[in-house]
C-alpha cells in the first residue's frame, strides 16, 4: 500500500489573522483530548481519547465568532455552552490558525486543551445536558487512535467517515504537532482510508464495459 503525505492547510500566527480585515470570517474550534492508559481487547494501546462531535458531520465542539461583538475566545466559550455546557477556554488553549481554500474566506481558529480522563468523561456527560445535545449537536465521539491487526480498524476506519470543512486537516495538524501520533503513522491511516474509500467507490459505480 502506498502511504499518502499528511495534507495540510496555510498556516498563519494568531496576529496575521486578527490583522484580516472583514471580508473574512472566522471559525473557532476546540479539541479536549486526554491520555488513557486503556488496552483495547487487552493488548492495543488507546493512548489518547480526543472527544469530536457529530451533527451529521464529524467535526469539533465550537463555530462561527463574529468578531464585531466576541473576542476568539469569549464567541468560542459562547458556542461551547450551547454544545458542552460545562467548559471555558482562553487564549492559553490557542494552537493554530489556518486559511480555508474555497470561495468562502474563511481562517479557521483551533484550541486543544489536554484534560484527565475523568474530566473528559465529565464533559461527555455535560454535553448529554446541553442545549443543543440532539438538535444541532447529536453527540460527541471519542476518535480511536489506535490501528487494529487489519491496518483498517480503528483510525483509519475512522478517517474514511465524512468531515465538516477543515476537521480532518485540523485533527492531523493537531495530532502531529502535539506529539500524539507520529507523522508516519498518521500518513499510513491516511493512506488506508483513502484505500477503503477508493474501494467503496469502486462496488457502487457500474462495471465499464
Amino acid at each position: 500500500m502506498s502511504t499518502a503525505s499528511v495534507p495540510e492547510l496555510k498556516q498563519i500566527s494568531r496576529v496575521e489573522a486578527m490583522r484580516l480585515g472583514p471580508g473574512w470570517s472566522h471559525s473557532c474550534h476546540a479539541m479536549l483530548y486526554a491520555a488513557n492508559p486503556g488496552q483495547l481487547f487487552g493488548r492495543i494501546p488507546m493512548r489518547f481519547s480526543v472527544l469530536m462531535r457529530f451533527d451529521g458531520l464529524l467535526g469539533f465542539p465550537g463555530g462561527f465568532v463574529d468578531r464585531r461583538f466576541w473576542s476568539l475566545e469569549d464567541g468560542l466559550n459562547r458556542v461551547l455552552g450551547l454544545g458542552l455546557g460545562c467548559l471555558r477556554l482562553t487564549e492559553a488553549d490557542y494552537l493554530s490558525s489556518h486559511l480555508t481554500e474555497g470561495p468562502h474566506r474563511v481562517v479557521a481558529h483551533l484550541y486543544a486543551r489536554q484534560l484527565t480522563l475523568e474530566q473528559l468523561h465529565a464533559v461527555e456527560i455535560s454535553a448529554v445536558h446541553s442545549r443543543d445535545h440532539g438538535l444541532e449537536v447529536l453527540g460527541l465521539v471519542r476518535v480511536p487512535l489506535y490501528t487494529q491487526k487489519d491496518r483498517v480498524g480503528g483510525f483509519p476506519n475512522f478517517l474514511s467517515n465524512a468531515f465538516i470543512s477543515t476537521a480532518k486537516y485540523q485533527l492531523l495538524f493537531a495530532l502531529k504537532v502535539l506529539n500524539m501520533m507520529p507523522e508516519e503513522k498518521l500518513a499510513e491511516a491516511l493512506a488506508a482510508a483513502t484505500e477503503k474509500q477508493k474501494k467503496a467507490l469502486e462496488k457502487l459505480l457500474p462495471a465499464s464495459s
